[in-house]
């Protein structure tokens, strides 16, 4: 569902990413690890057809994302860094707002829109401002924003960054459950080592625009021995270690990572 070959950014004399080379398989949860600055926003931008590559290709679900950048958006959904949810609207509002932008049939907006709030248990807060909404529940309503046209891929940028332990762990239920329920390609960025390790079938580590090495958490582990843990990998690829509230607070974080992603 995903191939990179050679991809490549630059801005200016700053090489961002490094002739990326990798595949993911239809059903599969790929994670792309690497601390801030390293490349994993870029190389997901890329995918997205908001980023033109400097060189190299890439391909989603068979679509070019140079040749066919239309085909590819409607075959992706994209849950960002940054804050992408209004907190000005009511959940229900920002996901009739998205279900216009992915120009899905007005005739079958109500129907996704309750099965994309239910699937993401927000049902019962629809009618709440955004604004008021936890951590937690913002990115799941970015989550269900992004499942009303019922994309093959979906890319998720840093999904828990700024969430407290008990609303980082719903957010990979909603992981799983979409892994099992409609069998999605997700690809997920993260320097956050345990969720990579629980989340991911396989894992591609990049340090600065390069991918430095690709395999599953056990492979990775085993490399550097016994009793590893997925941070000894990451040190062991990269030499160095993985960087480790509510809606405003997850915004100042977010804010950040996006800054230096």
């Amino acid at each position: 569902m995903i191939v990179l070959r050679e991809l490549t950014k630059r801005f200016g004399h700053v090489l961002a990413v490094d002739r990326a080379s990798f595949e993911v398989a239809e059903g599969e949860v790929f994670g792309l690890i690497g601390s801030n600055g390293a490349g994993k926003s870029t190389i997901i931008k890329m995918l997205t057809t908001l980023l033109p590559a400097s060189s190299g290709e890439a391909m989603i679900a068979g679509c070019d994302i140079r040749q066919e950048p239309a085909a590819v958006r409607r075959h992706v959904g994209y849950v960002p860094q940054l804050l992408s949810a209004d907190g000005m609207l009511t959940g229900y509002e920002n996901m009739l707002l998205s279900a216009r932008l992915y120009a899905v049939p007005r005739r079958e907006r109500k129907a996704r829109i309750d099965e994309s709030l239910a699937a993401l248990n927000l049902t019962q807060v629809a009618g709440r401002l955004a604004h008021h909404y936890s951590g937690g529940m913002v990115r799941s309503l970015e989550i269900a924003q992004n499942l009303l046209h019922r994309p093959k891929v979906l890319f998720m940028d840093e999904p828990t960054v700024g969430l407290d332990p008990v609303a980082r762990h719903g957010v990979w239920e909603h992981v799983r459950a979409l892994q099992r329920s409609a069998g999605m390609t997700i690809l997920i960025t993260t320097h956050y080592m345990q969720e990579a390790d629980e989340l991911c079938g396989r894992i591609a580590i990049i340090d600065r625009g390069c991918i430095a090495a690709i395999g599953t958490p056990a492979e990775l582990k085993a490399v550097v021995g016994p009793t590893a843990t997925l941070d000894d990998a990451f040190a062991h690829f990269t030499g160095g270690e993985p960087e480790g509230g509510g809606y405003a607070s997850s915004r100042v974080e977010r804010l950040s990572a996006g800054q230096h992603g």
